[in-house]
């Protein structure tokens, strides 16, 4: 059977004006499972990231600078524009807004509700993608790859992208996709075989480049 690792990308900068760059500490995660497969010799023939500057970063820190010409893109794979979902909901209930300062706990919470939101259509949206044509695009991505005759592949992309792919593979609730969402951690590695049949799910946000005593601080979910 063929095999696709899909990894979600490192940690990007939580807080800054540009979301949409690595942090010093994402570019340390993307570098360290690099190595961890190196160590390993894992090899992809297909590497795949979205278009979103986080993407490709993290595709460049895990292959190396050297085999940056190796990466193809594909818009797929991309997050849904998550500020813009949170700024429409609170828009429609400003209460909810976090306070100056705030837990990035509480954003998250704001977030859960926004996606639930979004995704039963009770959102009013002034553009974008809705929902169902989220959910669309990522998985004609997904098939893309399953129709196609590479054997390793490697896919960086994000925890929404990545979130709405189990629910369709697993025949879960939005509710379980926004909950997968929202524990994926930065790097995570998501491995799954595929044949004719379909992908089959083996392993779930593992972080093997990260379990160690020396680097258990560098495990992050933004």
């Amino acid at each position: 059977m063929a095999q696709m690792i899909l990894v979600r990308h490192a940690q990007a900068s939580f807080g800054a004006h540009d979301y949409d760059n690595l942090s010093d500490l994402g570019h340390q995660q993307a570098a360290l499972l690099g190595d961890y497969f190196a160590q390993r010799k894992q090899s992809f023939d297909l590497v795949v990231a979205g278009n979103m500057l986080r993407h490709k970063q993290t595709a460049s820190g895990i292959v190396g600078q050297s085999n940056e010409h190796l990466i193809t893109t594909d818009a797929g794979w991309n997050e849904f524009d998550f500020e813009m979902i949170v700024a429409a909901y609170l828009q429609a209930s400003p209460e909810q807004a976090p306070v100056s300062g705030a837990p990035r706990s509480q954003w998250y919470r704001v977030l859960k509700k926004a996606m639930l939101a979004w995704s039963n259509e009770s959102l009013v949206l002034l553009g974008g993608e809705t929902w169902v044509q989220f959910c669309a695009r990522v998985q004609e991505s997904a098939q893309s790859i399953h129709q196609s005759d590479h054997q390793n592949v490697l896919v960086v992309s994000s925890g929404g992208a990545m979130a709405v792919f189990l629910m369709a593979l697993l025949n879960t609730s939005v509710e379980q996709a926004i909950a997968f969402n929202l524990q994926i951690k930065n790097t995570s590695v998501n491995h799954f075989y595929f044949n004719r049949a379909g992908f089959q799910l083996n392993s779930f946000n593992n972080v093997p480049h990260l379990d160690t005593f020396a680097h258990l601080a560098k495990i992050t979910y933004s």
